[in-house]
């Protein structure tokens, strides 16, 4: 289906996405160069998968495009559920989330099969999802008050493997390259950690997996439109446009 840059424009997204007809969303983040840089399997033919935290879709739009048997994507139906501190960012609440009608949207223009949920990864269990072959996570334990019990509760409806795909702070990756250490930014933000990369792996590992392999900070999440937009200082736009996001994925099998 040709999608319509007036439909998109109606949304403010997360992702860019290519859409048929040429249409690109204006996504706050383009995660575009990522997909082929990251540890994530090239062929998925067969698996079924979970994207946990989907929010537009690209990775489990993404997981389809690799031959995925099934993809399930699992994401909050009402911004009220997110993990945010008395007093902290303000959220909407009472109506639909802006990730639950960009998703659909997407699936349709893309004429995608990827089933999508109203769950949180807390309530994530084999009771309501079964399990997976593979299942994947960007940006998501950044955003919670409790990554290893959601990485726990990832872990029970893991059959083979996950890959945990997360912001990390180069410097403190540097200072303390052993050491798990991270910013905490709850009490003002939606987000509520910037961990290193020993603090990234260890909370993979507390939370009930063995890393299999991981890789190096590399800054692949690049700013996108939206975020560019959004940011007023046109140097900056570009500088961060240019470097973008310093990301660290780990994969890793049940223990």
């Amino acid at each position: 289906m040709t999608a319509s840059s007036d439909e998109v424009g109606n949304f403010a997204w997360y992702h860019t996405l290519d859409l048929p007809g040429g249409v690109v969303t204006p996504g706050m983040f383009d995660t575009r160069p990522a997909a082929a840089k990251i540890g994530m399997p090239a062929s998925l033919a067969g698996k079924r998968c979970l994207d946990v935290g989907t929010s537009d879709g690209f990775w489990a739009f993404e997981m389809e495009k690799r031959g995925a048997a099934e993809v399930v994507a699992i994401d909050l139906g009402n911004d009220a559920q997110a993990d945010v501190t008395v007093g902290g960012a303000p959220l909407l609440t009472g109506a639909a989330s802006r990730q639950s009608q960009t998703f659909v949207l997407a699936r349709r223009l893309l004429g995608s099969n990827v089933k999508w949920m109203d769950l949180s990864v807390y309530d994530a269990s084999p009771e309501t999802l079964g399990r997976f072959d593979f299942v994947f996570a960007s940006s998501l334990l950044m955003h919670l008050q409790d990554p290893v019990r959601a990485l726990a509760a990832m872990h029970s409806v893991c059959g083979g493997e996950m890959m945990s795909f997360e912001p990390v702070s180069p410097i403190l990756s540097l200072l303390h390259p052993r050491l798990p250490a991270a910013r905490f930014l709850g009490l003002t933000r939606t987000d509520w950690w910037v961990p290193n990369i020993a603090a990234h792996r260890q909370w993979v590992e507390a939370g009930g997996f063995r890393v299999i392999s991981s890789g190096k900070v590399a800054f692949i999440k690049r700013r996108g439109l939206g975020m560019r937009v959004a940011i007023r200082r046109p140097f900056r736009a570009g500088l961060l446009a240019t470097l973008g996001i310093p990301q660290h994925w780990v994969l890793a099998q049940p223990r």
